[in-house]
């Protein structure tokens, strides 16, 4: 069974009652020939926003926090030893996940712990690949600490996504692949991770939110 997410409910429903009207208009107005186009048009339209605010259920398949599990679907882009300024102010190993308006759009804590550090940025809507979206885009720094590791990851907007929600905040107990926030119509996530972290996937890989094990911690 097809499962919405919660951000999606609104968006749904208006768009129905939106394509309804036209349709309607269509069907007092138009040609019959052309109502069936705008039919079709509208189911295609419709499927796709549906798609878009899908929900699987998906459960970890071992709960370790030395393991780190990908926040988000969508494809490998970046993998680079970098510099992290707005929190470790270190060397640190960055993973980017480009999520298409075809993937699910759900993301997830990596790890379990508590949230050190939590800051919303306003900023500009760079396309997701651009190398300046992860630091001059719209954008979520989220810091967990697990006890023993530190893992720091954002959620950015890109060129056509102009909402970031997040559930999380200082100080909360979170929980390795529960929800932690949405991203609406394609975006990226960027992952630092310490320099010794093993990297367990590779450039153009596409990750699952949840089964995809990023990297394995010292």
């Amino acid at each position: 069974m097809l499962r919405i997410h919660k951000e999606g409910f609104l968006i749904i429903g208006g768009t129905f009652c939106v394509l309804a009207v036209i349709n309607g208009l269509v069907m007092w107005l138009a040609h019959p020939y052309v109502l069936g186009f705008t039919l079709f048009a509208s189911l295609i339209f419709f499927g796709l926003v549906v798609q878009f605010f899908r929900n699987p259920k998906r459960e970890i398949p071992l709960s370790d926090n030395k393991l780190v599990y990908a926040p988000a679907d969508g494809k490998i882009v970046v993998i680079e030893e970098t510099n992290e300024d707005e929190y470790f102010h270190d060397r640190r190993i960055q993973v980017s996940i480009f999520m298409s308006p075809l993937n699910v759009h759900v993301n997830r804590n990596p790890i379990s712990g508590v949230v050190k550090y939590f800051r919303y940025h306003e900023g500009k809507y760079l396309v997701a690949w651009h190398p300046k979206s992860s630091t001059e885009n719209e954008r979520t720094t989220t810091v967990i600490d697990s006890g023993k590791h530190q893992v720091l990851f954002r959620q950015i907007a890109g060129a056509v996504a102009r909402r970031i929600i997040a559930y999380v905040k200082e100080g909360d107990t979170v929980w390795q692949g529960k929800d932690m926030g949405f991203i609406r119509f394609g975006s990226r996530v960027d992952v630092f991770l310490p320099l010794d972290a093993e990297i367990l996937v590779k450039i153009d890989e596409v990750s699952k939110g949840n089964q995809t094990v990023l990297a394995r911690l010292k």
